[in-house]
């Protein structure tokens, strides 16, 4: 589903962000990316969206090379995966499922069609009575919530987040991460970026550390 071989990227020669980063991840698979802040992890994220290329090396997604990838290659590669940034950039003149419908007409569903699996996407991330609330009247996790609902609308096989639980209660947290887990169970890929210990080990999948620009790759144990 995702393979790194020998990948670096810089955006000045003198402060590499990633070096020679190699790994894989298998379809199906959860795995957390961890460090510090500025360790390069939402360059890696985005390196795996292909919205960044790499400085050197390979990088394969869902069977297309990103390293070669071309414009008219790059919708295609995007409707199979579903990307969570910080900034959630929600649209605040549009309602809840209008934001969700949009990358449907994007691609060309009809409305119907659209609105139906919107409905359904906001169903699964608990927000289905939220549908014509603008997104700023939703709270932080709602409106986090209504970004995983924007995201997996196309049924992408691979998710991406990065650090998606950032400034929530613990509480939401948890809910934020149970959407990720019962999108996994189904047979997503999912790659999420966090650096909070508690949520990595009550959920316990494998950890791609960046300690900064390198890489490491463990099993991480739930916690007692």
């Amino acid at each position: 589903m995702i393979e790194f071989a020998h990948v670096f990227k810089s955006y000045s020669s003198e402060h590499p962000v990633l070096q020679d980063v190699t790994f894989r991840v298998g379809p199906g698979e959860f795995v957390f990316v961890a460090g510090p802040s500025g360790a390069g992890k939402s360059t890696l994220l985005k390196l795996v969206a292909g919205l960044e290329p790499p400085s050197k090396g390979r990088i394969e997604v869902n069977g297309q090379r990103l390293d070669q990838l071309t414009p008219r290659a790059t919708p295609y590669l995007r409707r199979a995966v579903g990307v969570i940034l910080q900034d959630t950039h929600l649209l605040y003149d549009r309602s809840a499922i209008d934001n969700v419908m949009l990358p449907l007409a994007v691609a060309g569903h009809p409305h119907a069609t659209a609105a139906s699996r919107a409905r359904a996407a906001l169903q699964k991330v608990g927000l289905s009575e939220k549908e014509r609330a603008n997104p700023l009247a939703l709270s932080g996790g709602e409106q986090q919530r209504l970004a995983i609902a924007r995201a997996i609308v196309n049924r992408p096989a691979l998710l991406i987040a990065d650090e998606p639980t950032a400034n929530l209660d613990r509480e939401t947290a948890r809910k934020v991460m149970t959407v990720f887990k019962d999108f996994n169970q189904v047979g997503v890929t999912t790659l999420v970026a966090t650096h909070d210990e508690d949520l990595m080990a009550e959920f316990a999948h494998r950890v791609l550390v960046i300690e900064p620009g390198r890489l490491r790759d463990f099993p991480v144990r739930r916690a007692s």
